[in-house]
């Protein structure tokens, strides 16, 4: 069964009674060279256990089974279960769960379906809950590597650099955690139906050791701070997030070598965690 020939999947899906939700962000591939390339990316082998999020039909989840030792599915769409039944049948290595990724225990999950192996994320990302998504895998620390593909704009902003329109908060948090690499982009027509907007696919390699910060819940608190409202200089923002004047906001820049008109786009990861400290050190003074 090719699941990427658009008669195929219009077969399988009115046979099934299955009708696309946009608010789950359902788009399904239909270029076969795609799901190839991303489970190439992804690179599973039979000592890995593979966890996919959203298999849809189960495009991208035949190719990374026939890859990797395991693959776990988590779909959210009950109406889906009895498809993937159907196209994954020959795939004794694939379980697939009902379930919302939001809710559910990675670790648990790991440990039941994937236990003993060594564990990646390999996904087409719904739009809608990508950055939630993203961070919640980030932050359990149990995966190796995460090839995922996500909207080309949300790509943009997890690669940023410091000093562009697109670097901000969500940059830091996903380099405090992991070094991503934009691999390729995929237009609408691959897609059915086809989106309104372009995807990209990234990889994302946890670090073996987070960058050294002191505190990191402050480092985090400056860092939204800064960005909270882009137009406003880094002294402005720090001072609607901390009880500090803004002489002494001031001062903590000045001692990190920085200019009280920078904005928070301007800042390195490292600059940021010095800016942290130096707020840090201040808040301990104060009575």
């Amino acid at each position: 069964m090719d699941l990427c020939d658009p008669r195929v999947i219009r077969v399988l899906l009115e046979k099934n009674g299955f009708r696309f939700s946009r608010a789950m962000g359902q788009n399904f591939l239909i270029d076969p060279t795609v799901p190839e390339r991303i489970a190439e990316a992804a690179d599973p082998g039979p000592e890995d256990g593979v966890l996919e999020i959203g298999p849809g039909i189960g495009t991208l989840t035949v190719r990374l089974a026939e890859r990797a030792g395991r693959v776990c599915c988590v779909e959210l769409d009950r109406t889906l279960l009895p498809i993937l039944a159907k196209t994954l049948a020959g795939y004794g290595n694939v379980t697939v769960v009902s379930g919302d990724i939001l809710k559910t225990d990675l670790r648990e999950l790991a440990e039941r379906v994937l236990a003993g192996r060594r564990l990646s994320v390999c996904a087409n990302l719904p739009y809608n809950i990508t950055t939630p998504v993203l961070t919640r895998l980030l932050e359990s620390g149990l995966f190796e590597r995460l090839t995922v593909m996500i909207q080309r704009e949300v790509a943009a902003r997890i690669c940023a650099r410091p000093g562009t329109a697109d670097y901000g908060a969500f940059t830091l948090f996903c380099d405090y955690h992991a070094r991503a690499e934009r691999l390729f982009d995929v237009p609408p027509g691959c897609f059915m139906p086809a989106p309104k907007v372009t995807s990209t696919v990234i990889r994302l390699t946890p670090r073996p050791a987070p960058p050294e910060v002191e505190d990191r819940n402050l480092f985090f608190r400056t860092v939204r701070a800064s960005f909270a409202q882009r137009r406003k200089t880094l002294v402005n923002g720090l001072a609607a997030a901390f009880p500090l004047p803004k002489a002494e906001l001031a001062d903590a820049l000045t001692a990190c070598g920085l200019d009280e008109r920078t904005r928070g786009e301007a800042l390195s990861p490292e600059q940021f965690a010095a800016v942290a400290r130096e707020v840090g050190a201040r808040l301990g003074k104060k009575p």
